[in-house]
């Protein structure tokens, strides 16, 4: 009975696509017009259907990570595509319906209080994993936040360093410049910052893997003099910079923090400083987490809208002078992360179990999935004090970055991937992978 009911709610959403599942019964069914890849699923036991009756939005990364959800052709990408273009909800089923209601209201994120011992908590799950890990699918900086792909045909690498470039210009950056980046993680953009712009910065963060990291980068860069990092919330803090950086942390802050984040960066940043903010964010406000990633990849994260940015923004006192939107670039780079987590598979398996492989499979291919189909997208918002210090036309961007780009050349590791040649070998690798 709970096949044919499953089978029902499918078959009256899934008019898109090539998709066969085969029940624990044995039997087989066809979803689709027939187009695009074709997926073969197979559901292991009675008690995985179950599950997906119950709870699809919990049950379906699970019963993936267990391995008693296969995809026997196609991979984990493809079925989550279709599942978007098809706009197959988290409400599919009746008692689908019912944990959306019980999580909207004990999953409320107006309703939870991040306090700095409970955000510390939370950072140490994802952030203090194994570093090798991360090394096997970041660049070579460690820059775990969305790149900047310029054109089509960047390397990752090469795109997350147009992605410093990008943030550096939009801050103008004064040489000698005291710059606070919040959410250091593991220092790329405080050395950036430090060795192009000529700045003075102190980096905070929660983790202590990447505190460890970041301060050792720093000193074996030269800059140990120039660049501190702190294992500080930023609530703690009590000093003045001319300018403050926010990289993929402000998800972590949680919708209560909001005023609060935003009056401390009021508070920190000096008359005529600039700030910029880079963070996900969504087209319209969301009841709570995604239940996948609160219980198993960033507890207490939440992704906002720029409606619900906004008025903490507003209420700060602090002026909005830009907004840029970047939509499918993080599409992009949790695709090449994912792709090198795969190229380098059996030295994954060295660190963790294949269960943590196939979480992390899902959770990168439920991102890519969720950037492209549910308009996901990535914001910066460039905030100051005083409107005066900002130029008046958005021109000076390009302009910084050019200038910014020549800076570069002075250091190796930024300069090769200036070079075509580079850029080309760059890419053979990843085809190869």
């Amino acid at each position: 009975m709970l096949e044919t009911h499953l089978h029902a709610a499918l078959h009256a959403r899934i008019g898109r696509g090539n998709l066969r599942i085969t029940f624990p019964s044995g039997r087989v069914e066809a979803y689709g017009d027939g187009s695009g890849p074709a997926l073969q699923v197979r559901i292991a036991d009675r008690a995985a259907v179950r599950r997906i009756v119950l709870d699809p939005t919990l049950a379906v990364p699970e019963l993936y990570m267990d391995g008693r959800l296969l995809v026997e052709r196609g991979d984990i990408y493809e079925l989550l595509a279709l599942a978007k273009r098809n706009f197959v909800p988290e409400t599919t089923t009746l008692a689908a319906r019912l944990q959306h209601l019980r999580r909207l209201v004990t999953g409320l994120p107006a309703l939870r209080a991040i306090n700095p011992r409970r955000a510390e908590r939370n950072v140490a799950h994802h952030y203090d994993l194994d570093g090798r890990l991360y090394r096997l699918f970041l660049d070579p900086d460690m820059q775990y936040s969305c790149a900047y792909f310029e054109r089509p045909d960047m390397s990752l690498d090469a795109a997350q360093l147009a992605k410093k470039r990008l943030i550096a210009a939009k801050l103008l950056v004064r040489p000698g410049a005291r710059v606070l980046d919040i959410g250091s993680g593991w220092g790329g953009m405080a050395l950036y910052l430090a060795r192009v712009c000529g700045a003075r910065v102190t980096g905070i963060t929660l983790s202590r893997e990447q505190h460890a990291v970041s301060t050792e980068r720093a000193a074996e860069a030269g800059v140990a003099d120039r660049v501190e990092f702190r294992l500080l919330d930023y609530r703690a803090l009590d000093a003045r910079f001319d300018n403050i950086v926010s990289v993929g942390m402000f998800e972590h802050v949680g919708l209560r923090q909001f005023p609060v984040f935003f009056r401390t960066a009021a508070r920190l940043l000096v008359p005529d400083g600039v700030m910029l903010l880079h963070s996900m964010a969504q087209p319209r406000p969301d009841g709570y987490n995604a239940p996948f990633i609160e219980k198993y990849i960033f507890p207490g994260g939440y992704i906002p809208s720029l409606s619900q940015i906004l008025p903490s923004v507003e209420r700060s006192g602090l002026l909005l002078r830009d907004t840029e939107i970047l939509s499918l670039h993080y599409a992009e780079t949790t695709r090449a992360w994912r792709q090198r987590i795969h190229a380098n598979r059996a030295q994954v398996l060295e660190l963790y179990d294949e269960r943590f492989l196939r979480m992390w499979d899902f959770y990168l291919a439920g991102s890519e999935s969720s950037f492209r189909f549910n308009d996901l997208h990535v914001v910066h918002l460039q905030l100051a004090h005083d409107q005066a210090r900002v130029p008046l036309t958005r021109g000076y961007i390009a302009e910084e970055m050019a200038r910014l780009r020549s800076e570069e050349a002075r250091i190796p590791e930024y300069a090769a991937l200036h070079d075509p040649a580079a850029r080309r070998e760059q890419r053979h690798e990843v085809a190869a992978q």
